[in-house]
């Protein structure tokens, strides 16, 4: 009884930080983290209905048309063999026309696919810039302007000239997810007590799946995912958008950022005591001070010295691997084009598959929120990728033989469900939280917006890609992927290291031994001045 007398105490310590407050900031503040992940899966499930509407919006010939609407050739008998009718003017091309056609068809999808990551991989370096400039509460307000025009643009999509509208509409979503990347962490990571940092921080990614698992639900053909309705399923972030806008006004503005950036402690107390439920944070104030004082000895870091500076080369190139490793892993491929991949396997009702996939992925992501303060980083990554790895072989052999073994498409639904479970024990949040601990506070925003923004690019490159892949890899195309995590694999075996428990000074020093350099620790000072190279005293 004695010895569960610490972790009681403790754990009644942490009960009491966790204040009507906090759950209802945190509450208002992931549902901007829900939108990016609604916005990544509410494409994948309408897909074929969108496309035939393309179709229909461009007068693309008639034999293209049926040939492509596999989507309507597997619905009921009730519906019709085409969704959209075809008009009078509409007389069968030729097959250059045919070809042509198709062409345009799969570029226009890829580009609504994929416009969404070209916006986020722009707006990534301006969350921070935005939050400083505005503070973080009123960025986010400002951040759902874009959110809201976006919905608008896709809800009303139905009425103009589709592709158009649904481009800008997701390329304008994809400016608001880039930058609410940046401002929630930073926000959560600011009001959140210290010894709930982490578990708070994590609610940022389990939010993101949970809004692709909820945008998978309403891509159901009986709830918004049909030929009525599948433009209000677009269109929905604008109520949340207005939802969250509204419930900001009741949410106290960061302490730190009342205290760094506008020098008002005033402000910076009534806020934490807000955040609290106390009157007495000193406790509080006093890290923030001790905070501004360490970040004022640190000198920054510009992106160029990142690259340019030899001891801070081998970390940043580290933290841009790791992170092409988790888009390049052939995850998004899944996530973007599930529902078709499902098909290609087999499988009867592709859009059930699908939403299992996401439940899947929920679940293990809140998961992966313990498992990561148990195990090391480095050793869930490796582990994440290697089952990842098998699962995409396996992935590609049910694929291959599904035309001679039809029970094969079980074998390609079950390897796609081990890859996003592996995938979130490692690969999916790991990069973030190692990225960060790579660097002391004087490189690291530099280093978190360069992680950011190749992350957001390595995202378009596979929903650019991906469709065009598949056409030339047919079945094997996750053989391709297989071999590129067996290179991302090997590379963090040998280049990255552990990083869970260790100080900057220890961490950096790794680096220098897997470099061949002194793996003896130096001071704090010492490596931040070698990050900056030499100076001029003239």
């Amino acid at each position: 009884m004695v010895m569960l007398e610490p972790i009681v105490a403790a754990t009644v310590s942490t009960y009491n930080m966790v204040t009507g407050t906090l759950v209802f900031t945190v509450f208002t503040t992931v549902l901007a983290s829900f939108q990016f992940g609604y916005d990544i899966g509410v494409i994948n499930a309408p897909q074929q209905i969108i496309v035939s509407h393309y179709r229909f919006v461009l007068g693309a010939p008639l034999e293209d048309r049926k040939a492509m609407d596999s989507y309507v050739n597997n619905r009921t008998d009730e519906m019709p063999e085409d969704l959209y009718p075809v008009s009078p003017a509409s007389t069968p091309g030729t097959e250059e026309d045919n070809v042509a056609s198709a062409g345009l068809i799969t570029m226009l999808w890829s580009l609504s696919v994929s416009s969404f990551a070209v916006g986020g991989m722009i707006a990534s370096f301006f969350g921070g810039w935005l939050g400083d400039k505005l503070g973080r509460i009123k960025a986010m307000m400002a951040a759902n302007i874009l959110s809201l025009l976006g919905a608008l643009l896709m809800g009303f999509s139905k009425l103009g000239p589709t592709h158009i509208l649904i481009i800008s509409g997701r390329s304008i979503s994809g400016l608001y997810c880039g930058l609410i990347s940046g401002l929630v962490p930073m926000y959560i990571g600011e009001i959140a007590p210290t010894t709930l940092r982490g578990a708070l921080g994590a609610l940022h990614q389990l939010a993101i799946v949970t809004g692709i698992l909820v945008s998978q639900v309403l891509g159901l053909e009986f709830v918004l995912g049909n030929a009525d309705r599948w433009h209000i399923m677009l269109g929905l972030p604008a109520v949340r958008a207005l939802l969250q806008s509204l419930l900001l006004l009741f949410c106290p503005e960061s302490p730190r950022y009342l205290y760094f950036k506008l020098e008002e402690e005033a402000k910076a107390k009534q806020s934490l005591k807000r955040l609290r439920g106390c009157t007495d944070v000193t406790k509080d104030m006093t890290e923030i001070k001790k905070e501004k004082e360490e970040t004022l000895r640190e000198q920054k870091v510009s992106i160029i010295q990142l690259f340019t500076n030899s001891n801070c080369r081998q970390p940043i190139l580290a933290a841009l691997m790791l992170h092409m490793a988790q888009q390049f892993s052939g995850i998004n491929g899944i996530f973007y084009y599930s529902t078709g991949i499902f098909q290609s396997a087999g499988i009867s009702q592709p859009v059930y598959a699908t939403i299992g996939v996401g439940a899947v992925n929920t679940v293990f992501t809140a998961l992966s929120v313990f498992l990561v303060e148990k195990a090391g980083r480095r050793s869930l990554f490796l582990i994440g990728m290697s089952g990842m790895f098998f699962c995409a072989i396996f992935m590609s052999v049910g694929l291959v033989l599904l035309d001679k073994l039809t029970w094969m498409s079980y074998v390609s639904m079950v390897a796609i469900f081990l890859f996003v479970s592996f995938f979130e024990i490692g690969p999916g949040p790991i990069p973030w939280f190692m990225v960060a601990e790579f660097f002391s506070q004087g490189p690291r925003s530099a280093a978190l917006a360069v992680a950011a923004f190749s992350n957001w690019a390595c995202n378009f490159l596979v929903a650019v890609c991906f469709q065009y892949i598949v056409g030339f890899c047919g079945p094997y195309v996750f053989f391709l992927f297989a071999g590129v995590i067996l290179v991302f694999t090997l590379f963090a075996f040998f280049k990255v290291p552990e990083t869970k428990g260790k100080s900057f000074e220890e961490i950096a020093a790794e680096f220098r031994k897997k470099r061949g350099g002194d793996p003896s620790p130096r001071s704090k000072a010492a490596v931040e001045m070698e990050f900056l190279g030499p100076t001029d005293n003239a």
